[in-house]
């Protein structure tokens, strides 16, 4: 019989091959970013709609209007996420998308200090101070094509977006589910994509590549995720979750040939190890310390910001 831990490692590995995913879909869809983010929001919301339906049954839709103002706010900013990393992989590399984007953690912690008097320990300044350096080397190797460049401030626009939601929810102190806000987030990134995406005239490929990603990149593995919480400490999702950033650019690598530049790699070690440190470093802390830290920071963010 399967232990609860085990259980948790499961799910949590099936997330991560799930999201890394994101990359190569992307790139096999022929279609602008408003279309994939309107059939991916469709899709993604209708699965979330059988999760609560059957989590809260009758209740679904008071606990979405239970968010509130938070729940707003967090489907806005989630939704800024959802356009940033389409917009991020149709202009940079997938390994700059998800190295910039796995940063999240630490402008969360930024923010915390500075919107709700969070206390920032001197490693995490160190470990932003050693990512920024490696944001900062990846986006001058993209200086010779526009593009490119565009596309890792896409990235950084989607890491700060999802920093922001994790401070909305920090603010509501656990009182509320939040859960349903990435509902809001769905419906929020269908309305604003609809008038770009329109007259909704997407070839089948595309549309069914959005669908896929709508369920099994995003729909899921967010299921996936919310079950192992259950079952494991915040700071083992997170680096279970870590997985993500190598997953991700090797599938577009072996499946498609596309591979990061040498600064590109000096860039991303230097974010990946200043985040695995930190998160590692939170290990050394009693257990539940380490997992609070970690889930204060952001650490299992990957799984959200899509």
């Amino acid at each position: 019989m399967t232990s609860p831990r085990a259980k948790g490692v499961y799910l949590t590995l099936a997330a991560a091959l799930g999201l890394s995913l994101g990359g190569v879909l992307v790139r096999h869809a022929e279609a602008s970013a408003w279309e994939i983010v309107f059939w991916r929001s469709i899709t993604m919301s209708l699965v979330l709609i059988a999760f609560l339906g059957v989590q809260h049954g009758r209740r679904m839709i008071a606990e979405i209007v239970r968010t509130g103002w938070a729940g707003v706010l967090c489907g806005l900013f989630l939704a800024g996420t959802f356009f940033g990393f389409v917009l991020a992989v149709q202009s940079t590399t997938v390994a700059n998308t998800v190295v910039i984007m796995s940063t999240t953690p630490f402008f969360a912690a930024v923010f915390g200090r500075v919107v709700l008097g969070e206390a920032v320990g001197a490693r995490t300044w160190a470990a932003l101070a050693v990512a920024a350096v490696g944001i900062t080397i990846m986006c001058w190797d993209s200086l010779d094509t526009a593009t490119g460049l565009i596309g890792n401030l896409y990235a950084l626009g989607l890491a700060l977006c999802y920093a922001a939601h994790l401070v909305t929810i920090r603010a509501v102190g656990g009182k509320v589910d939040m859960v349903p806000s990435v509902l809001i987030a769905g419906g929020t990134a269908i309305i604003v994509a609809l008038p770009f995406a329109w007259p909704l005239d997407t070839d089948s490929r595309s549309i069914a590549v959005s669908v896929i990603m709508g369920t099994v990149q995003v729909g899921l593995p967010l299921i996936f995720v919310t079950m192992a919480a259950r079952y494991l400490a915040a700071a083992e999702v997170a680096l279970l979750a870590m997985l993500e950033v190598i997953l991700g650019p090797l599938w577009v690598w072996i499946i498609l040939g596309e591979h990061p530049t040498a600064l590109a790699l000096v860039g991303g070690a230097l974010v990946v190890g200043a985040l695995l440190g930190n998160t590692l470093a939170a290990f050394g802390l009693r257990p539940s310390v380490a997992a609070r830290t970690v889930l204060e920071r952001g650490g299992a963010s990957l799984a959200w910001s899509r």
